[in-house]
């Protein structure tokens, strides 16, 4: 089977609802729906992640970063951290889980290093994303940490399926141009997993930016604040078929003015806020 015929087979299984996780990130997506009703409240959803240890420990070491615990004070509780983080930032917190969960379920060495590779990545974009929504583009800076989080998730989940389909591993050095009217096997699946993850449509839209959008300078949207932090990742995507060197050559190139200052200055001065946000979504 080549990956042509690998993906239409996931997308099959895709059109009929039948995307397959394993059984602890199952538990992490009835937290996800859980989050998103109205009448969930704060000790309501401390219950629910306390029964998720992992996502315990995320919480509690986000709540503990430099980009929201800015005063210190030794964060200790599941309580405490959510009133600090608030429902979006835990919503993130429960989507990254699912990628490390996705990630651990996986015994193949060469395939786990991968999806370790685009965590990283990931992880770095939604650091950026954050920053940079908070300082440049002016938008909700949880929703673009958000959308950071889960911009390659159809990527992880296409990975989590390559034991069984190994044609998936198969990079395309040479991939077609965006379309915003051609639908992929790739972007469809992509977009299968987002609804899966119950993602706001707001959300999907932005890496649907991603996917087929242009750059905009300087980023307004939602869109334009994932694509430019995307662009921006040190950490590049294992899955981009650019050589290193040309993605951080191609990020070096990119500054604009901001008020009084530059991209480049905003980035330099915030480097411990990204670099820590970015560690504590990794570890």
């Amino acid at each position: 089977m080549n990956k042509s015929e690998a993906l239409r087979s996931i997308v099959e299984q895709a059109s009929n609802g039948d995307l397959v996780f394993p059984t602890n990130v199952n538990a992490s997506l009835k937290i996800q729906q859980a989050l998103d009703d109205p009448d969930c409240g704060i000790e309501t959803a401390a219950k629910l992640v306390m029964t998720e240890p992992l996502m315990s420990a995320r919480v509690v070491a986000i709540a503990n970063s430099v980009a929201y615990n800015r005063f210190g004070g030794g964060v200790t509780n599941i309580r405490t951290a959510i009133t600090i983080l608030g429902f979006n930032t835990l919503r993130s917190v429960t989507a990254a889980v699912v990628m490390r969960q996705l990630s651990a379920a996986v015994s193949h060495p060469g395939i786990r290093a991968q999806m370790d590779a685009l965590w990283r990545h990931s992880a770095y974009v939604a650091a950026l994303a954050h920053l940079i929504a908070r300082k440049v583009s002016k938008v909700d800076a949880e929703t673009a940490l958000f959308a950071g989080i889960v911009h390659e998730v159809g990527g992880f989940y296409l990975l989590s399926r390559a034991q069984e389909f190994p044609a998936l591993l198969e990079i395309d050095s040479n991939p077609p141009a965006p379309d915003a009217l051609a639908e992929t096997d790739e972007t469809f699946i992509g977009r299968a997993v987002l609804n899966k993850l119950l993602v706001p449509k707001r959300v999907v839209s932005a890496v649907e930016a991603l996917w087929y959008g242009m750059r905009v300078m300087p980023p307004e949207t939602l869109g334009d604040t994932l694509l430019l932090a995307n662009e921006l990742a040190a950490v590049p995507s294992p899955l981009d078929p650019r050589s290193p060197e040309s993605i951080r050559q191609s990020a070096s190139e990119i500054d604009f003015a901001v008020g009084e200052g530059t991209l480049s200055s905003i980035l330099s001065e915030s480097t411990e806020d990204v670099e820590s946000l970015t560690a504590t979504l990794i570890s």
